[in-house]
Formats: C-alpha cells, sequence, structure tokens
C-alpha cells in the first residue's frame, strides 16, 4: 500500500452500509490482486487505481449530479471531518483518524462545523445544579 502525504496509512471505520455493499461488490466483481482495479495492460495485467482515475470518477459524478458546486476528494474529506465533528466526535479523535500531526491542522474543522448551542454559560452553574 503507498503511503501518502505524511508516510502515514490512515485507518478509517466501515459502517455497517459500506461493509454490505463492499460484499457485493466482491462476489460479484471477484478481485484478485487488488480490492479496486483501474484499466488493464495491454498484457491483461491488473493494475491498482490510480489517484487521477479517482479524480475523473469524482470528475464524472459531478456532471451527474444538479449542482454548479464544483467538489474534489479533499471535499470529500473535509465533508467526512465536518460531519463527524457535527455528530459529536471530539477533536481529539478526529485528529488521529485524519492523520494530522499538530491539533492546530483539525481545529480549522470547528469553525465550519455546526457543533450544536452556542449559549454561553457559567461553568459554576452547572457545579450545583442536580
Amino acid at each position: 500500500m503507498k503511503k501518502q502525504k505524511g508516510k502515514t496509512d490512515r485507518y478509517l471505520p466501515l459502517s455497517k452500509h459500506l461493509i454490505r455493499g463492499l460484499k457485493l461488490y466482491l462476489e460479484t466483481e471477484k478481485p484478485i490482486r487488488y480490492l479496486f482495479n483501474s484499466q488493464v495492460t495491454k498484457a491483461g495485467t491488473a493494475q491498482p487505481i490510480t489517484v487521477r482515475a479517482i479524480q475523473w470518477l469524482i470528475k464524472e459524478s459531478r456532471s451527474k449530479v444538479n449542482t454548479q458546486k464544483k467538489f474534489t476528494a479533499h471535499t470529500l474529506r473535509h465533508s467526512y471531518a465536518t460531519h463527524l465533528l457535527e455528530a459529536g466526535l471530539n477533536i481529539m479523535s478526529l485528529k488521529e483518524l485524519l492523520g494530522h500531526a499538530h491539533i492546530e491542522t483539525t481545529i480549522i474543522y470547528l469553525h465550519v462545523a455546526h457543533t450544536g448551542s452556542s449559549i454561553k454559560f457559567s461553568p459554576l452553574d452547572t457545579l450545583f445544579s442536580k
């Protein structure tokens, strides 16, 4: 497996919905060497999917979606991070999932996430409540 930016592999939890889809994909496509193949060579050898192939797939998807917004693979990464924060994942866990070396890089996501109430309160008020 090729390690990308920061020379660190990223491990992410898989949704039960994604697992179901992957099982169906494995049953129908029966990949042998690579989970996702790119173009086959002239000799018929399977090649792993490339970054360029993923970029092409996203570009093709954009043309099929009714939106004027441009989105990229990196947009999907940002959306993933923002949704996790909005769902209540703590910032340190997100830092680990994204593979950030510095918390300052992860904190950027707090500016775009809608993390709930912005009602200000004193911690003293919560100390003496039931």
